[in-house]
């Protein structure tokens, strides 16, 4: 199999795309938002929007697109998505809140509490940030289609 095998799969393809686009868009928010760049949400959870639902909604798109509404890789597609968005605004957005409680308890306790020690907070998802995630996948997958 050749890398330019990979490159002819849209839904891999436009999955990929949404997941870049919004991590992109998260990466620029949060320094509009913050006054601060912070290259590690380029790679990171959490925040506006999700890529999470950005790649997943992108993924059940294309497919719906390219195999059709009844198809399998569609079906399947789909419940993954809404698996991954559920979790993005339940559990994993509960860790987060967990974790800045911990950090900040931590932080009062021992104030030479080393940056590698902290827990991570940017988790999970709000609701807002998993539909515009949702609208933005949907955006890629129509539009590179």
């Amino acid at each position: 199999m050749s890398f330019a095998v990979l490159l002819n799969n849209h839904l891999l393809i436009n999955s990929l795309v949404a997941w870049l686009v919004a991590q992109i868009l998260k990466t620029v928010i949060y320094a509009v938002v913050n006054k601060t760049v912070d290259f590690h949400r380029l790679m990171g959870d959490g925040g506006m929007p999700s890529g999470h639902s950005a790649t997943v909604t992108a993924l059940a798109t294309s497919a719906a697109l390219y195999c059709g509404l009844d198809s399998p890789v569609f079906a399947v597609s789909a419940i993954v998505a809404v698996v991954v968005m559920h979790d993005a605004m339940g559990v994993r957005l509960e860790a987060g809140k967990h974790a800045k409680a911990i950090n900040e308890l931590m932080q009062m306790l021992d104030s030479n509490l080393e940056p590698e020690e902290k827990l991570q907070e940017f988790l999970g998802h709000t609701p807002l940030q998993v539909v515009f995630g949702s609208l933005l996948g949907l955006v890629v997958a129509l539009l590179c289609q």
